[in-house]
């Protein structure tokens, strides 16, 4: 009896000795996966920023990138990386579009001081409310355009401010940052009534995806072989655009639940779309179309899946796989030694026949975007 008791403990301590081990193996794997995307980070932030010294415009392309800084710094800490957005919002005085006349502001497509109220101006208040908060909230003079431009716009009785797919990741977030810098909640009724707009003349019910924008609705537009053509940057600003405001709204948000709904429609749609060697094409459907891998719109997919694995809105079991493959691609194809991310499309709205996409091809915005998958991988890992 004895000697079965003692037999039956030492087969415990073993089990016991062997789980520890194996949880201690797991863990430094994981330590080691963590230190691995902080490398990454730093090597694609630090080539990007050594080697673009003019800080630019406050316009979308530049914004968007500092979007990706700001996720990266949150990671890492990095004070390099706050005070190069710093830097940038001082440069262009904490503003979009600098019009002091707001007769004259428009919200068609314009680059010019008076399109103050066209979303591609109004993506730097992004970084611009996230500096406020990281700062320590003493200086609301880096906020007060801010409030100055959305209160404006919130009081006039237009709802088509947010025509283009691209604006829903420009904009939206900047409602519910300003809601809860705030706590007006007229940030996020207006945020749902421009999005209410932005469906009924972008979104597509039964494929569950976005067109770019009224020009590209199917039949009217179709792709090289017939098909419904979704331009992958496109629904990649607006899946990460999701992923943005349902983190950054409280449970209590009257219309949540529905932007998480549509947030786990697409991603369906999407894991499908997805190509075996982890990117997606230009024209998610058509996969002929414009073939070859791209940057932009992979990064931004990752980072919604990735975000929606890690707060439990996406079933890990269903979606892992999609990211492991998508964060292989951008660490294995997308990034290059030197540091630079390559196969991002060129500025444009749709996907083109014949277009070149290599190695060399990169940009502002699709560095912003590899930052924000790679600090949400930092996140998934962690």
């Amino acid at each position: 009896m004895n000697l079965r008791i003692l037999l039956f403990s030492n087969a415990i301590i073993a089990t016991l000795l062997f789980v520890s081990c194996s949880s201690a193996v797991r863990e430094k794997a994981m330590n080691q996966s963590k230190k691995e995307v902080i490398s990454i980070i730093h090597k694609v932030n630090t080539h990007w920023q050594e080697n673009h010294s003019d800080l630019g415009n406050a316009f979308w392309n530049v914004a968007a990138y500092h979007t990706g800084n700001m996720e990266a710094y949150k990671i890492t800490k990095n004070k390099d990386y706050l005070n190069y957005s710093l830097a940038w919002a001082a440069k262009n005085e904490w503003m979009g579009a600098k019009s002091q006349n707001k007769s004259e502001w428009k919200y068609d497509y314009g680059e010019t001081d008076d399109y103050v109220l066209f979303g591609d101006w109004q993506i730097c208040f992004q970084t611009y409310i996230d500096l406020y908060n990281i700062t320590g909230k003493k200086d609301s003079s880096k906020i007060a355009r801010v409030r100055e431009v959305m209160e404006y716009e919130m009081s006039t009785p237009q709802t088509d401010y947010w025509w283009w797919a691209d604006g829903l990741y420009m904009v939206m977030p900047v409602m519910t940052k300003m809601y809860n810098v705030t706590g007006n909640d007229l940030y996020l009724e207006k945020l749902n009534e421009y999005l209410s707009y932005a469906d009924s003349i972008m979104y597509d019910e039964d494929a569950k995806l976005y067109y770019r924008d009224a020009k590209y609705v199917y039949p009217k537009h179709k792709s090289a072989n017939g098909k419904k053509d979704f331009w992958a940057r496109g629904d990649g600003w607006v899946f990460a655009g999701y992923a943005k405001i349902i983190q950054d709204m409280p449970n209590t948000a009257k219309y949540k639940q529905d932007y998480m709904n549509r947030f786990k429609d697409m991603a369906k749609v999407l894991a499908k779309a997805q190509q075996e060697e982890g990117y997606w094409t230009r024209s998610i459907l058509d996969a002929e179309h414009a073939p070859g891998p791209e940057t932009s719109g992979t990064a931004f997919f990752t980072y919604g899946f990735l975000w929606g694995i890690n707060q439990g809105i996406l079933d890990k079991e269903i979606y892992l796989p999609v990211v492991k493959k998508a964060w292989h691609y951008l660490k294995n194809t997308a990034l290059q030694e030197n540091g630079a991310v390559g196969y991002v499309q060129p500025i444009g709205e749709k996907a083109i026949p014949g277009q070149v996409v290599d190695v060399n091809s990169t940009a502002d915005f699709g560095v912003g975007a590899f930052l924000l998958a790679a600090s949400e991988m930092y996140r998934f890992l962690d």
